[in-house]
C-alpha cells in the first residue's frame, strides 16, 4: 500500500467527499492564474512508464509529448497546495498526484487533444477554465 503525506490527503479530501465540483469551486474561489511555462522545460522528471499501470502510463506518455504546454496550466484539483508544485506538469513528476487523480489526468488528456488540434496555450487554458474551473 502506498503512503501519502497528510497534506496530500487533505488536499484530495474535498474531492472524495464532494466530487469534482469541489475542485472547480476551490479553483475559482482562490483566483488562481495559470503559470508561465518555464524556459527550456522538459519531461525528464515525468514518472517513467514502467512505474505505472498501463492506463496511467498512457496519460503520462501524453504529458511527455507536451511538457512546454502542460507547464503553463494550473491544476484544478488542489495540487497547488503541495510543496514544490509549479504547474500541471508537477502532477506527473515523481510521486505526483497524476498517478491517482482523475482531474489531473483529465486535464492532461484535454491539453494533449487540444494541442494536437493546433490550439494555442491561451486557447487550451481557456478550455481548462471552462471544463475544470
Amino acid at each position: 500500500m502506498e503512503r501519502h503525506s497528510r497534506r496530500r490527503f487533505l488536499a484530495v479530501l474535498p474531492l472524495v467527499l464532494l466530487g469534482p465540483g469541489a475542485a472547480r469551486l476551490r479553483f475559482r474561489a482562490r483566483g488562481l492564474d495559470h503559470p508561465d511555462p518555464r524556459p527550456g522545460i522538459t519531461a525528464v522528471r515525468v514518472t517513467p512508464a514502467e512505474r505505472l499501470d498501463a492506463a496511467t502510463a498512457r496519460v503520462f506518455d501524453l504529458v511527455r509529448q507536451i511538457p512546454h504546454i502542460v507547464d503553463g496550466i494550473r491544476c484544478a484539483c488542489g495540487c497547488a497546495d503541495i510543496p514544490d508544485y509549479y504547474s500541471l506538469l508537477s502532477c506527473f513528476e515523481g510521486d505526483g498526484m497524476g498517478q491517482h487523480c482523475e482531474i489531473c489526468k483529465g486535464q492532461a488528456r484535454l491539453a494533449h487533444r487540444l494541442h494536437s488540434r493546433g490550439r494555442t496555450l491561451n486557447e487550451i487554458r481557456a478550455a481548462m477554465d471552462a471544463e475544470f474551473g
